[in-house]
């Protein structure tokens, strides 16, 4: 098969050729058909992630076909559309895990970046951390659902029952989360890089009551904001613009250092909290919304060759939405 391969941080993806890998015990053989590339893919190739298993095969947002089960694996048959998300594996008894917590698993391990996976034309996965998806739409606008998708709904169940929703950095997550809070018919204010008029127009034609520079004040104070940027000097800006009572979550894997800022901003029974991971649960309650109403997602196909082309346009944000991978896409 083909894959791409990160050897040290830093470097570019390399394509290299690799035996199909085979489906150990609990585990599915998974032909992929499509993968999208994660801001948290760029903290990896970057450096900034610490400890990271190397050389890697990154990719956890995979869309993909059921080939092969290993032994002990129910609940799955060849041909079967499967989607495999960033946590891959937890231990199943420590107390995180016994208390439906499993995100927080102190042994827990992340596709990409501990488990090899989806730039590649095969992987592997475990069945209990795979997620049937529908036939339709087509794979590359699944994809971003395995990550951006869950979570974004994980940080707007984190932020309560909110009204007015302010969401900084309008990308992959937020495109989609946006959609979600519209539905459930809560006002969202979004706030993108200053002058970045393209975000702030794509975010009003998915439905946002108002658009502008992160550095700007929302014409309303907010009940929540999520914070999918990886940047901490959002955090006390965010706060700022927090009414009373309200939460600010940050929804990133990486964010640079929090500013200092005056006890003042927080007081008044604020909150700020972050979010880790996803659970089943998540996963199970996000894919039977999008089940019952399909989610737009604006995605660019790449071929698997053209990973490192797709890294560099999402560090410099030249696109809105998502990047995806597609396994079938000649370069």
């Amino acid at each position: 098969m083909r894959a791409m391969l990160l050897e040290r941080p830093g470097t570019r993806l390399r394509l290299v050729h690799r035996a199909v890998p085979e489906a150990g015990a609990g585990q599915v053989l998974i032909a992929v058909e499509a993968c999208g590339v994660c801001r948290t893919d760029l903290h990896l190739v970057d450096g900034e992630l610490p400890d990271p298993v190397l050389p890697m095969i990154p990719g956890h947002e995979i869309v993909g076909r059921v080939v092969a089960l290993g032994t002990g694996v129910q609940g799955w048959q060849a041909g079967q559309r499967v989607g495999v998300p960033w946590l891959g594996w937890t231990c199943g008894r420590c107390r995180f895990c016994r208390a439906g917590r499993e995100n927080l698993c102190e042994q827990a391990r992340f596709t990409g970046y501990q488990i090899p996976g989806g730039y590649a034309q095969y992987t592997v996965a475990d069945a209990r951390y795979c997620f049937a998806l529908p036939e339709e739409p087509a794979p590359e606008h699944l994809a971003p659902l395995l990550c951006a998708g869950l979570i974004g709904y994980r940080a707007l169940r984190m932020a309560g029952d909110p009204q007015r929703l302010g969401v900084y950095g309008f990308g992959a997550a937020a495109h989609l989360i946006t959609q979600v809070a519209r539905r459930q018919g809560r006002e969202v204010f979004a706030l993108t890089r200053p002058g970045d008029a393209e975000s702030q127009a794509f975010a009003r034609s998915l439905g946002a009551a108002w658009a502008g520079g992160s550095d700007e004040t929302p014409p309303e104070p907010l009940d929540a904001a999520l914070i999918f940027a990886p940047a901490g000097a959002l955090v006390p800006a965010a706060l700022r613009h927090v009414d009373r009572g309200g939460c600010v979550v940050c929804a990133g894997i990486h964010m640079s250092d929090i500013p200092s800022f005056p006890y003042a901003w927080l007081w008044g029974e604020r909150s700020l909290r972050s979010v880790a991971n996803l659970t089943r649960r998540d996963g199970d309650e996000f894919f039977e919304l999008v089940r019952q109403a399909p989610l737009q997602t604006e995605v660019h196909v790449f071929a698997l060759e053209q990973a490192n082309e797709a890294l560099d346009q999402l560090r410099r944000g030249a696109f809105q939405g998502a990047a995806v991978l597609r396994m079938d896409v000649p370069v």
